[in-house]
């Protein structure tokens, strides 16, 4: 088939030549992103189906934007611009040379291209790069997956995911966060939940598939130290169980299981209060409601809000961003070591030190440095002498907490952040199994705590009580100075929820 004669202009060379340099790169990138990258690289969207199409299309636009300059160049002047094709001999040794030069010189460009193109992208799904491009913002978030059990699992893994489609979703997303940190309008702390984060089952069921947790019971062991001149250690053994997530499933993951949906509407942005929620039983398509005798909705609230379908991030919505209370951070400082437990009071002095308000991290720091020392100065001078390198120890444990945990900058700190994985900080289980959640029986969801874990041993070391009964032991409350009976009948956050 021949050309119309207009195709012959320098425009529509350079798009042509454009377009098939970005389609080579495509075909190239592809390739090596199946067979090494297993298709898995969450940014290899962004080169092959997003940049590089638009390369292409670019290029594409020219050619017929070249002919239509050219006919009117050609009904203006009765002549073409340049000749219908160049006239190259390769017996030239001159021509030959500068076709080898042209070639060569294009291949190497092309890959360095690519090259170049592949670096980019891997630097953009770096931790560094999502943690410290908008340091102060995502300095909290950087600093807590550094501690956490996904250390080294990259934040787009969780984020984006692989496939172009959320890539794109991720990068609208991010225009607008991006503005609102030139602008300085970012909230202070970034609100949770994230709203257009991608659904566990694409992105943390690649490693937590639902087989996966048959996995029964599960001992727990818990060591706390109470805020009294001994700082007594109490340990308590828990039998979790966590149960399966398939078939007809029993313990705590029941809630995933196969067999069954779990469905609830929240009446806050944390999703913190739930009054509402559904059962529906797949096998027979038996659906239950259940509804908050304390705070209720009417059937139209019911229609108009919002209902989400329960899944792993439902209870796991802090699985790679902890900020420890001060209580469970000192805890596992005095357990480790790191602070000594023979300091007198130092689980409560710490613990005001560190809960206190301050304006900076440099300013937190020094306060709690001058506060260690001068409490012991006052009020325990002996510890000066005996155990200075204790105290030093000490103060460094309480400042490398604060530093892992407070962000006052972002307005950061465990209470900005509910962690529903457990129910001593934070309402947790609670929200649903408090007792108050009722179906049209009148049947309430179990508010037993044996229905996921029951004791198996607890008290002080010297005097660990143990169990081997199917309803373990009964929970006796550690004894905490002003405690006494007053926690009965309370659920643990209506106390822990501060420190």
């Amino acid at each position: 088939m021949q050309l119309p004669a207009s195709v012959h202009n320098r425009l529509s060379y350079a798009g042509a030549a454009i377009a098939a340099l970005a389609l080579s790169a495509m075909v190239f990138l592809f390739i090596v992103n199946t067979l090494v990258g297993r298709g898995e690289a969450p940014y290899a969207g962004l080169i092959i189906f997003i940049l590089l199409p638009a390369v292409l299309l670019s290029g594409l636009l020219l050619i017929p934007l070249g002919m239509w300059r050219e006919h009117r160049h050609v009904r203006r002047t009765g002549h073409a611009s340049i000749p219908r094709f160049p006239v190259i001999d390769l017996n030239d040794a001159r021509q030959r040379t500068a076709a080898v030069i042209f070639v060569l010189g294009s291949v190497f460009l092309l890959f360095l291209t690519v090259f170049g193109s592949f670096q980019a992208y891997e630097a953009t799904e770096s931790v560094a790069f999502c943690g410290s491009t908008c340091h102060t913002v995502m300095e909290p978030e950087k600093v807590a997956h550094q501690d956490s059990p996904h250390a080294r699992v990259r934040c787009v893994e969780c984020h984006v995911g692989p496939g172009a489609d959320w890539y794109v979703k991720s990068k609208l997303a991010g225009a607008h966060q991006l503005y609102a940190v030139l602008t300085d309008t970012y909230q202070r702390p970034i609100p949770v939940p994230v709203r257009d984060l991608r659904p566990a089952r694409d992105t943390c069921e690649h490693c937590h598939w639902q087989e996966q947790h048959d996995t029964g019971l599960q001992l727990k062991r818990r060591v706390y130290f109470m805020p009294d001149e001994d700082n007594t250690r109490w340990e308590v053994g828990l039998l979790s169980n966590v149960g399966a997530g398939t078939g007809a499933a029993t313990g705590i993951h029941w809630h995933l299981s196969g067999d069954h949906q779990l469905e609830y509407i929240a009446t806050d942005p944390q999703r913190q209060q739930i009054p509402w929620m559904r059962v529906t039983d797949r096998r027979t398509g038996k659906t239950t409601e259940y509804l908050s005798t304390d705070s209720p909705l009417t059937p139209a609230e019911v229609a108009a809000a919002e209902v989400r379908t329960m899944d792993c991030l439902d209870c796991h919505n802090r699985p790679s961003h902890h900020f420890r209370s001060p209580g469970f951070a000192l805890d596992r400082s005095l357990q480790a070591g790191a602070i000594d437990a023979h300091l007198p009071m130092i689980k409560q002095t710490a613990t005001e030190l560190l809960t206190a308000e301050y304006d900076s991290t440099p300013a937190a720091l020094e306060a709690i440095a001058q506060g260690l020392e001068g409490f012991y100065r006052e009020q325990h001078p002996a510890v000066l002498g005996g155990q200075r390198a204790e105290l030093t120890n000490a103060v460094s444990a309480v400042q490398e907490i604060y530093r892992r945990n407070f962000f006052p900058a972002m307005k950061v700190r465990w209470d900005a952040y509910p962690d529903n994985s457990q129910h001593m900080t934070s309402p947790g289980c609670f929200r649903c199994h408090d007792g108050l959640h009722e179906n049209d029986a009148g049947e309430a969801l179990t508010a037993s705590c044996t229905a996921c874990h029951v004791i198996a041993t607890q008290g002080r070391p010297d005097a660990l009580a143990h169990s081997t009964e199917p309803d373990g032991l009964a929970f006796e409350h550690p004894p905490a100075p002003d405690v006494g009976d007053s926690w009965e009948g309370m659920a643990c956050p209506d106390c822990h929820a501060e420190p």
